[in-house]
């Protein structure tokens, strides 16, 4: 018997998606405690009836081959739209105070927190707010995969799943004290940072992937005093005067605004275009309390104010 639409429905759906999340048969039977040859038996009559392998069992595991991915694609967006509608549904009769995911970098919380969140909440009293941090690709991953509802990334990579609801350029730039001998530059080249004492995130990261890039059109290689995925850390390199961090101004605007930090804006178009995003679902239903968190961002936000 050929697969229906009855196939992409319901349990055995959830039981799919379930393994390709958790990487193996097994663990996903745990997450929907159910005996693993329930959840097994599911996906090979799915299996069958397609006439096409769904995973690829490997020894430690699954992966989902490429019809496999599609039907996954295909049940988020299911779910997602379901929960949505239900959420929609309940709004519009008064009888919820909703719940909304954010995932972001580390360097937009204060920023996210003094200037969108903060007036939000203020604004709709009940409502619960789930905030995660992540790497850009990270961020990318859990909203294309409905584990957040909106995601703040720095430069993100383009992502046939998703949208930007919002965007503005905020280069990379130049962290130091205020009495550094480069504090009172206007714009500086990259190669005016050899043989400086930098900290810069790890090359797994995208701020440091920005720069991997210059580096390598200039002929540069900049090697870093100190290396960590941690601002704050990077922050502090910089305000005891030990050296320059590679950050977005957005990313230390208390700092500058107290006068503990100096920022100047790397003039290599690699990093002077580099941007933030707001990114959502690119398909997804109407969602006023999503809508007016987006809103409070990019009204509020500095990450969003041009530069």
């Amino acid at each position: 018997m050929p697969l229906t639409q009855a196939d992409l429905e319901g349990r055995r759906l959830r039981y799919f998606l379930a393994v390709i999340r958790a990487g193996s048969i097994r663990a996903a039977a745990e997450t929907q405690n159910v005996a693993a040859s329930a959840v097994s038996r599911g996906i090979t009559e799915m299996e069958q009836r397609l006439g096409l392998p769904l995973l690829e069992r490997r020894p430690r595991g699954v992966v989902a081959t490429e019809a496999g991915l599609a039907i996954a694609a295909h049940a988020r967006q299911q779910m997602d739209d379901a929960e949505r509608l239900i959420e929609y549904l309940r709004q519009l009769h008064g009888l919820r105070h909703g719940g909304l995911r954010i995932q972001c970098g580390e360097g937009f919380i204060a920023d996210l927190l003094d200037h969108a969140l903060a007036p939000f909440l203020a604004a709709h009293p009940g409502t619960r707010v789930q905030t995660l941090l992540g790497s850009t690709p990270e961020i990318v991953d859990a909203v294309a995969e409905s584990r957040a509802d909106l995601g703040i990334a720095y430069d993100p990579p383009p992502h046939p799943a998703l949208r930007s609801a919002a965007a503005a350029c905020q280069p990379l730039c130049a962290v130091m004290a205020p009495g550094h001998a480069l504090a009172g530059q206007g714009r500086l080249p990259l190669a005016a940072l050899a043989g400086q004492a930098l900290a810069m995130m790890p090359r797994t990261h995208g701020l440091r992937a920005l720069t991997t890039r210059a580096e390598a059109e200039q002929g540069l290689q900049l090697v870093p005093a100190l290396e960590s995925n941690s601002i704050e850390l990077l922050r502090r390199f910089a305000a005891t005067g030990a050296g320059i961090a590679l950050l977005p101004a957005f990313a230390v605007t208390t700092e500058l605004a107290a006068g503990r930090l100096a920022a100047v804006m790397l003039a290599d178009p690699i990093l002077a275009e580099a941007r933030v995003a707001l990114l959502v679902r690119a398909r997804q239903r109407p969602d006023p309390l999503r809508d007016a968190l987006i809103a409070a961002c990019v009204r509020g936000m500095e990450a969003f104010a041009p530069a």
